[in-house]
Parts: structure tokens; sequence; C-alpha cells
């Protein structure tokens, strides 16, 4: 077989079959870099999700805390006398009368 029937044979043939295979492949690894990347979005909204539910529970915590440092104590003083007041023992269940401290 001449040298030129193998160089045409080359170009007509073995060219086109391997830019097909790397074609191929190519399509493989799009996919794979697509499957991944939809994969750390949804890690990154999930994560997303869970630090808002935090932040608002910290928020709720915050403004119960800045309440208590804004009452001026009065209101606070008083709910605190309240539940000392209704607060049942640890026998019997039943609500124990407290003293008074300035008697």
């Amino acid at each position: 077989m001449p040298l030129s029937m193998l160089i045409f044979f080359m170009i007509v043939v073995g060219i086109p079959t391997l830019g097909g295979i790397g074609y191929s492949a190519f399509q493989r690894w799009l996919q794979h870099k697509e499957k991944m990347s939809q994969l750390i979005a949804d890690q990154t909204a999930e994560k997303a999700a869970q630090y808002a539910a935090h932040v608002e529970r910290i928020e709720a915590r915050l403004r119960v805390l800045e309440a208590i440092a804004t009452d001026g104590g009065a209101q606070t003083a008083a709910q605190i006398e309240a539940l000392r007041q209704t607060r049942p023992s640890a026998i019997g269940g039943e609500i124990l009368p407290t003293h008074d401290a300035t008697a």
C-alpha cells in the first residue's frame, strides 16, 4: 500500500474518528461539570436557608434582650415577682405563698 493511500486513509477515517471520540468525552465532561454545579447550588441554597433560620432565632432572642435592657427595671421586677408568687412547690404541686422581705 503506498504512503499516499495511508495518509489519505488517516485523513478520511482517523481524524473524524478521533474528533468524534474527543467530542463525546468533552460532552461527558461538560455534563459532569453541570451536575456538580447544580449540586453545589443546591447545597448553597440549603445552607443559606439554615443560616437564615439561625439568624431569625438570634434576632428574636436579641429583641427580648433589648426589651429587658430598655425596660427600666420596674416591669421586669414585677414580672419576676409574679412568677415567684405563682411558682408551684417541688412537692405536691401546690402554690406556696412567698414571704415579704419588707415585713
